[in-house]
């Protein structure tokens, strides 16, 4: 090991401090692209965990503001929540 440390970004997708820099490094410079190029927020946490911190290393390194590079973006939730109830097989509403 010798001392490397590997910096989880997203941790349902395993994405990496060192991935996202590579991918900006080789020219990607829209967030959305890399977001999901790498996956960031596609995981179960829905980009609850990961998002906004990679949104901060994005734009330092691409010298963007984090408005840009959220751009529209948004964490969607149900309209109304649904009662696990209604997932489990044989249950009647």
């Amino acid at each position: 090991m010798g001392g490397e440390r590997t910096v989880i970004i997203c941790r349902c997708n395993d994405v990496t401090l060192d991935q996202i820099i590579k991918a900006i490094n080789e020219g990607v410079d829209d967030f959305e692209v890399l977001r999901k190029y790498l996956k960031i927020g596609f995981g179960p946490c829905q980009g609850r965990s990961c998002l906004i911190i990679a949104a901060r290393i994005f734009a330092k390194l691409t010298n963007k503001s984090i408005e840009e590079a959220l751009g529209n973006y948004h964490v969607r939730p149900p309209i109304t929540p649904i009662p696990a109830k209604f997932f489990i097989k044989g249950e009647e509403q």
